[in-house]
């Protein structure tokens, strides 16, 4: 009975580290459109502000699809060793 509960649970992490790399990749993109979409050298703050905001989205969407891809790798079910000797 306790197997199949960490069965269950183990399937949810895997399926939390897919969703968590989903995640990084939309922020990645949403930071790369932020700051490639405003010309370089604006004067107004509000748009540098939003070029600075979308350098910072992006890198934190690499952070985040990194921790989605290291859960991911934790969590997978390897098989179990077998050993035979063969004796």
């Amino acid at each position: 009975m306790a197997d199949i509960y960490y069965q269950k649970k183990d399937k949810k992490i895997v399926k939390t580290g897919k969703k968590v790399i989903v995640i990084g990749m939309i922020m990645f993109f949403v930071g790369l459109l932020l700051f490639y979409s405003i010309e370089q050298g604006q004067k107004d703050s509000t748009w540098r502000f939003t070029k600075n905001m979308g350098t910072f989205i992006g890198i934190s969407g690499m952070g985040v699809m990194l921790a989605g891809i290291v859960i991911h790798i934790i969590s997978r079910n390897e098989p179990p060793i077998k050993e035979d000797i063969g004796i």
